[in-house]
């Protein structure tokens, strides 16, 4: 656990960066820290690390105060991933991640293989290992810089904007790809970021941080949708919040499909749009109406799991051309479909 106690950071020209802060991030939790320019994020992470120390009040992992530890051990227990991953760039990818390590006296042959392991887990097989950072995209370098940032196997990771640099969708990506990394490996993280949909969707708790370093609001991605304490808190997070919120519920049950009666490839539909299903019962797509041919099937409407949020199947049912998206169970066997309306009520009855 990570605990902030009445934290401040005052600096000698009496700038107050960080004031009176408190929260909790829980073993295995990741706290997001969003805010305005000059809100005191990054000074806040640092205080945890000790790249900056605070002026005031506490901060201890595993009620060990940060100020008591020493600042070379202290590291050793974080990781720390910035924007543009910071990497080597006269060293190979599997250098970089294997160099820390090996500076704390690993086994060299030891190193290398964990480091390789690592690029595999976030995504980068082998043909990456021995390339330079300049022969990396972005996206591929931030991936070996929560590589690296992971070799040691630390219990912390702090994070001070790590998708920021990357264009949307590789940011997206890039998320998705450290949602199931944290699933893997649990963690317990801080980050900082700008962005306040990217806050939502990988924190477990967010603090939403006033100018000068003052806790406005910390909660649930969910809690500050749908109850933000005042306006600013509203006004940061911005519009949409209901449509938003619903990317956090999910469908209770199978009350709210409606049935299906899908045909199979080279069957004839009677009328409107109809799902086209393999002999298993997964979907290939949907017909207008007549044979179900390969010329015929319209294949870019999504399909989604029952697990889906609100929100994705509402936006499936608007999007698809049929007015209503097609569900699928974990086999990824049709179980019937939802129109928006339907999504709509199912939100209104959870």
């Amino acid at each position: 656990m990570i605990r902030f106690e009445s934290v401040s950071k005052v600096y000698d020209d009496g700038t107050r960066a960080v004031d009176g802060l408190s929260f909790d991030v829980p073993a295995g939790s990741l706290l997001a820290l969003v805010g305005p320019s000059g809100c005191g994020k990054t000074t806040s992470l640092r205080m945890i690390n000790r790249l900056i120390d605070a002026t005031s009040g506490t901060i201890a992992l595993d009620d060990i105060d940060v100020l008591s530890t020493d600042r070379v051990a202290l590291r050793r227990k974080i990781g720390y991933v910035i924007q543009h991953a910071g990497l080597f760039p006269h060293r190979t990818v599997v250098d970089n991640v294997a160099a820390l390590p090996r500076l704390l006296g690993g086994d060299r042959k030891a190193t290398r293989t964990r480091a390789l392991e690592l690029l595999e887990l976030v995504g980068l097989d082998e043909r990456f290992a021995h390339r330079y950072p300049w022969q990396l995209s972005g996206g591929q370098q931030q991936r070996v810089g929560v590589a690296r940032a992971l070799a040691t196997d630390p219990p912390y990771l702090l994070m001070d904007e790590p998708f920021s640099a990357v264009d949307p969708i590789v940011r997206a990506q890039l998320q998705d790809e450290f949602l199931r990394l944290q699933a893997e490996i649990g963690k317990t993280i801080v980050m900082v970021t700008h962005d306040i949909d990217e806050a939502l969707k990988l924190g477990d708790r967010v603090a939403v941080l006033r100018t000068g370093g003052v806790l406005a609001q910390l909660g649930t991605p969910l809690e500050l949708l749908t109850a933000p304490v005042d306006d600013f808190v509203a006004d940061f997070i911005g519009g949409a919040r209901g449509y938003r919120a619903l990317g956090f519920a999910g469908l209770a049950g199978d009350a709210a499909l409606a049935p299906e009666s899908p045909i199979r490839m080279g069957e004839t539909a009677t009328e409107g749009w109809t799902i086209v299903v393999d002999d298993a019962g997964r979907p290939r797509g949907w017909v207008e109406g007549g044979t179900a041919t390969a010329d015929a099937l319209l294949t870019t409407a999504r399909f989604l799991p029952r697990t889906a949020s609100l929100r994705d199947l509402l936006d499936g049912a608007l999007a698809a051309p049929a007015g209503r998206v097609g569900v699928v169970d974990e086999r990824g066997v049709l179980v019937g479909s939802l129109t928006a309306a339907a999504v709509l009520s199912a939100e209104r009855a959870a």
